[in-house]
């Protein structure tokens, strides 16, 4: 079962679920504490300013892991290579 190919592409997929979904558990911890000390100091808003630049890393790791683009998705160079091959045949 461990050489299995699609045994191998579930596990890489998985994987790769995980790894997005404790980016998003770990961004939103650490925002909600930000928002707790800006909150807490009554200063100036600065907040956002990490939520925007860490949120543009989650989207990016969304897009590669959900292929919501699909030239980004995880397949992309299996369909390439399939699609190369076809070309020369």
């Amino acid at each position: 079962m461990e050489n299995d190919p699609e045994y191998l592409k579930a596990k890489r997929r998985v994987h790769e679920l995980k790894g997005f979904y404790t980016h998003l558990l770990v961004f939103v911890l650490t925002m909600v504490f930000l928002l707790c000390i800006n909150i807490a100091t009554k200063s100036e808003w600065w907040v956002q300013w990490p939520f925007l630049g860490w949120g543009l890393g989650v989207l990016a790791h969304a897009f590669y892991v959900f292929g919501l683009i699909g030239w980004l998705g995880p397949d992309w160079e299996e369909r390439k290579i399939q699609a190369l091959m076809a070309k020369k045949q």
